[in-house]
């Protein structure tokens, strides 16, 4: 009786762990993970979504991680003299939590396009057509990514596959070099052109998503980063030549700053970050990734740093009066004001009346007496591009991540005058080169240059550099990513020019603030300063955040963590300063 006890007590126990271990096996299918999830492409093509969704966070382009660049750039200051403050001056300390934010949010990016890339086959040639979509997306989001974090960080860690989050060892990974890290961008984007259709084939599809069109100028972009000129070349006039989609330049330089549909995605545009229009959006900000409200609002707060103070902006950044003046010293043909300077900068000219919406802001009139100024306590020239100012919608700025105007990250005018400065590093200076320039000047109403007006490739890499960039791209991201790849930060004759450019006045005179500044009276007038006074050599890239050092001890800080010099890692001679 004893032992057939213990023998009933052994099979009711190993009935009761037969009965646990079915019951742990049981799928719930509302809560999927990682081991369940991924295994047809209508869940990948939901992973397509999360990694597009990504890039227009906080840390991304909706706010900080598109502002830190423009900061880094000689276009802009800082008028609120507060908010990105040490980034502006380039010289911010390791312990500033906003420099992390783009970290944080690229990463989150990458882990999204790593889990997808994972689920699909090496071998291309076996891949569905929608297999090959999504894979190129994710190749070209993950080259996007990792293209930010080098030209901010410098040396960040390198992960490609899933499977290095399944160890200690891998999460807590080692910094790439500077080289390796570019080296991946190439080659997530070399391979992204040859899966991605074109806009001209993807169609209705291919709006607000990668092409190969995207994947081949930003390839392009990276190869400039280190001074492959002759490889970028060939891939820009390929872009030209139509080989990944029709592109042309829209006739009205504003329609690339405006949102709607009948302006967004448009013909000039290679790639540009999703927001939805002013009031078809939720009501709850989402500022990190983490946050998943069902009514998130779905804009940026671009807008809102831009915006001035008086109209409910957070007036904290300027344009400054080098670019103003820039504008200011030629004409177009007709003797009229270059209309990319009314998008652009937000000021009261006597020639705006009767052009677009006139002189305007938030559809208050301007007057010349009435200017409007960015800051009320530092005055400054209010940034126009990518906000309302111009168009009417509102009459004030709807602050938070409300502006609903698409940011278009990569446009057709770049292809031309980058193609325009490498064919004068491999050739110039040649009338092919001034002929891709000459077509973004005359949509602007400008007279052509002339060839003979350019006697070296120095002269020429000045006008494409110092005139015709600035005008184009005034106050957008990029400007930051081209001072590193020229080389500025290490040439004591560029320094000083960026100097001269950074160079603005704090003042509340409404007078005052279109006045042209000198760097040679900083010191003297003490309501002049220069950004690039503060700049501490290895601080034109950004620090990598000491608690994300401290979380990690197999990562090491950058050059900006140690103020180390990196003036023996340029991939080539700077171009001298040369008058034009």
């Amino acid at each position: 009786m004893k032992l057939y006890n213990i023998s009933l007590a052994v099979l009711l126990g190993i009935g009761t762990l037969t009965s646990c271990e079915s019951k742990l096996d049981v799928t719930n299918p509302n809560q999927q993970t990682a081991a369940t999830f991924g295994f047809s492409a209508e869940d990948l093509e939901e992973n397509v979504i999360a990694a597009y969704n990504h890039i227009r966070m906080e840390g991304t382009y909706a706010r900080v991680g598109y502002m830190l660049d423009v900061c880094r750039g000689d276009e802009v200051w800082n008028s609120s003299q507060v908010w990105y403050m040490p980034f502006d001056d380039l010289n911010a300390p390791f312990t500033d939590e906003i420099g992390q934010w783009s970290w944080r949010d690229w990463y989150y990016t990458i882990n999204v396009t790593n889990f997808t890339l994972s689920r699909l086959k090496e071998d291309n040639s076996i891949l569905t057509e929608q297999q090959k979509r999504i894979k190129g997306q994710m190749l070209f989001l993950r080259g996007l990514a990792y293209y930010n974090l080098a030209g901010y960080y410098q040396n960040p860690i390198l992960i490609t596959d899933y499977a290095t989050y399944s160890t200690l060892d891998g999460l807590y990974g080692t910094n790439n070099t500077y080289d390796e890290v570019w080296d991946q961008v190439e080659q997530d984007f070399s391979e992204a052109m040859t899966l991605l259709p074109s806009r001209n084939e993807g169609g209705e599809w291919a709006k607000g998503r990668a092409t190969c069109g995207a994947a081949a100028g930003y390839y392009a972009r990276a190869l400039m980063m280190r001074h492959k000129y002759s490889d970028a070349l060939t891939v820009l006039k390929n872009i030209i030549n139509g080989q990944y989609g029709t592109y042309k330049l829209m006739a009205n330089y504003g329609d690339n700053f405006r949102e709607g549909a009948a302006y967004e995605n448009n013909d000039e545009s290679l790639f540009e970050i999703q927001y939805l229009d002013y009031g078809s959006q939720g009501t709850d900000d989402e500022w990190t990734p983490v946050n998943t409200s069902a009514n998130a609002t779905q804009g940026s707060a671009i807008e809102s740093n831009f915006g001035p103070g008086d109209f409910g902006g957070w007036a904290d950044l300027s344009a400054s009066n080098w670019l103003y003046d820039l504008f200011k010293k030629e004409r177009t043909t007709s003797g009229s004001l270059d209309p990319r300077l009314y998008w652009t900068i937000g000021t009261y000219e006597n020639e705006w009346e009767g052009f677009e919406f006139g002189n305007v802001c938030y559809g208050t009139p301007m007057t010349a007496d009435a200017p409007v100024t960015t800051n009320n306590n530092y005055g400054g020239l209010p940034v126009a591009k990518n906000t309302n100012f111009r168009t009417g919608i509102y009459d004030k700025v709807v602050t938070g991540l409300h502006c609903g105007i698409n940011l278009r990250m990569m446009r057709y005018s770049d292809v031309l005058l980058r193609a325009a400065e490498c064919e004068n590093e491999v050739n110039g200076p040649t009338q092919q080169a001034i002929d891709w320039i000459n077509q973004v000047r005359e949509r602007a109403g400008l007279a052509d240059l002339k060839l003979a007006d350019f006697n070296s490739a120095d002269k020429l890499f000045e006008q494409i550099a110092n005139v015709e960039r600035p005008k184009e791209f005034g106050c957008e991201f990029g400007r930051g990513f081209d001072l590193i790849r020229w080389g500025f930060f290490y040439d004591a004759g560029r320094l000083q020019q960026l100097k001269e450019h950074g160079t603005f006045r704090r003042t509340t005179d409404k007078s005052r603030v279109k006045e042209s500044v000198s760097y040679s009276e900083v010191g003297v007038d003490e309501q002049l300063k220069s950004s690039y006074d503060s700049w501490i050599p290895g601080h034109e890239f950004f620090p990598i955040y000491q608690g994300t050092l401290n979380d990690n001890p197999n990562l090491e800080g950058n050059s900006a963590n140690s103020s180390t010099s990196n003036a023996d890692k340029l991939y080539g001679p700077v171009h001298p300063v040369v008058g034009l």
